[in-house]
């Protein structure tokens, strides 16, 4: 199925539900927020809810289930279901990774709430705006992710470094963009590193941790921003029996614009 940047968040989310769509969502339906999730046991949910207070950049919240089991979320007057509408979640039982699916219908507990987290795909669209070129979406790769060496505030079992993604751009670009994306707090804002990749722990930007290797030109230098790949890893920490995420760079598209989430 061709999905585009002129797509309707209605239709990825279709595409999603019907099996048609598995993939990365960056550069699809421009102009609508898209955003990470975390689904985790009630008896967790308090704990990750100050974790993501506690933790704003990596972990900027949208929306929250208001009860356990609750698997439709309004957003802009439109309906969505967090079972079948991302194209490919993840599952982890005890703190690992067991597998990644389409559809979580078939694994959903009524003691399940969720989460959903801000994502830097939502300003990516300013960004263009501006006139900067996002290497990822002219190569057709998934957003380069690294681990970090940034140290988390813990909250309860949720702890860990922070998971970063990183966008190639030349110096005069990385400033336009940090005045940017400093318009979009609730998802991820400013860079949080400029530069050398060894200073926040990366070993090799050819060799990142989720999404894919991006071409960096001599004129380039790396721009990291907060992900929220990050819960995946406080997820992993907690070792919960049961939880699941977006797998990494395939979002849910939601019907709530980009503008509408810019700080004038």
């Amino acid at each position: 199925m061709l999905l585009d940047a002129h797509s309707s968040p209605a239709a990825v989310r279709a595409a999603a539900r019907q099996g048609l769509w598995h993939g990365p969502t960056a550069g699809l339906a421009n102009g609508y927020v898209q955003a990470n999730l975390a689904i985790l046991p009630k008896a967790l949910a308090d704990d990750f809810l100050k974790f993501c207070l506690a933790n704003p950049k990596p972990c900027p919240l949208l929306a929250f289930a208001t009860v356990p089991g609750q698997t439709e979320f309004l957003l802009a007057d439109q309906k969505l279901d967090i079972r079948t509408d991302a194209p490919r979640y993840n599952i982890f039982r005890s703190g690992v990774l067991t597998e990644s699916v389409g559809d979580l219908t078939a694994h959903w507990r009524d003691d399940m709430v969720s989460f959903l987290i801000g994502c830097s795909f939502s300003f990516e669209e300013a960004l263009q705006q501006g006139g900067i070129e996002l290497r990822h979406q002219t190569e057709q790769k998934n957003v380069p992710m690294y681990n970090t060496n940034i140290e988390l505030t813990p909250v309860g079992p949720f702890q860990g470094k922070m998971v970063v993604s990183m966008r190639p751009m030349r110096a005069a670009d990385a400033i336009r963009a940090i005045q940017i994306c400093s318009r979009f707090p609730t998802v991820h804002g400013a860079p949080v590193h400029l530069g050398d990749p060894a200073l926040i722990g990366i070993k090799d930007l050819q060799a990142p941790d989720y999404g894919d290797a991006v071409s960096i030109h001599a004129d380039e230098i790396p721009v990291f921003w907060a992900c929220g790949v990050t819960p995946q890893v406080a997820i992993k920490n907690a070792k919960a029996d049961l939880a699941f995420s977006h797998s990494p760079g395939c979002m849910l598209v939601t019907d709530l614009t980009n503008a509408s989430l810019a700080v004038l």
